[in-house]
């Protein structure tokens, strides 16, 4: 049976955290790289980010988040010249109970109809991270391959979830001060 002879093989593991529903009230550091790192967005000059056209497309429609998702609050981030960082914080009314910095739920959130530890067969059925960051995506590159033909993300997006105030300071500081230290950044390659 064909559908039997490729099942799970070309499947890619999931990036995402097991047992958790991304869609769950936290705070999240979220990591967005283009393709191949290319440096799409602009450049960093005197240790400023210097926004391209398509750098300030990528700005504005991280702002517009929230419209779109009005359960959604940013903190912190920056359009790097291959990359973007930020701080997503999901505060959705239909999360009764769940505690994330805590990890602890209150209620049971495994739906008998959807199914799966996250209560969810698809992520992108639910308002949660996946969905948001596809949003994000996808917008973007509308818009930017009317300048660049070639733009295109890298598939995947890193996130951890914040759990602790100590650490959300520390990532909001690795933020703000990512153009100060673009040289010696993981995602600066020479073009």
């Amino acid at each position: 049976m064909m559908s039997e002879k490729f099942k799970g093989k070309y499947r890619i593991k999931s990036a995402r955290l097991k047992n958790w529903n991304y869609s769950w009230d936290a705070q999240y550091f979220v990591t967005i790289c283009t393709q191949n790192r290319e440096f799409y967005f602009g450049d960093i000059i005197n240790e400023e980010m210097i926004l391209s056209e398509i750098g300030k497309i990528a700005q504005r429609y991280w702002l517009e988040i929230p419209k779109q998702f009005p359960f959604v609050e940013l903190n912190e981030f920056v359009v790097m010249p291959n990359h973007i960082h930020g701080i997503v914080i999901i505060i959705n009314p239909d999360n009764i109970g769940r505690d994330a910095i805590n990890r602890v739920s209150t209620v049971n959130h495994v739906s008998t109809n959807q199914g799966g530890i996250t209560g969810l067969k698809n992520p992108m059925l639910s308002n949660g991270l996946s969905k948001i960051i596809r949003w994000y995506k996808g917008r973007v590159a509308f818009e930017s391959r009317k300048i660049h033909a070639d733009f295109s993300w890298q598939a995947r997006f890193y996130d951890h979830i914040i759990r602790d105030d100590e650490s959300f300071q520390k990532i909001k500081e690795y933020i703000i001060n990512n153009p100060l230290s673009w040289v010696e950044d993981k995602f600066h390659i020479t073009n």
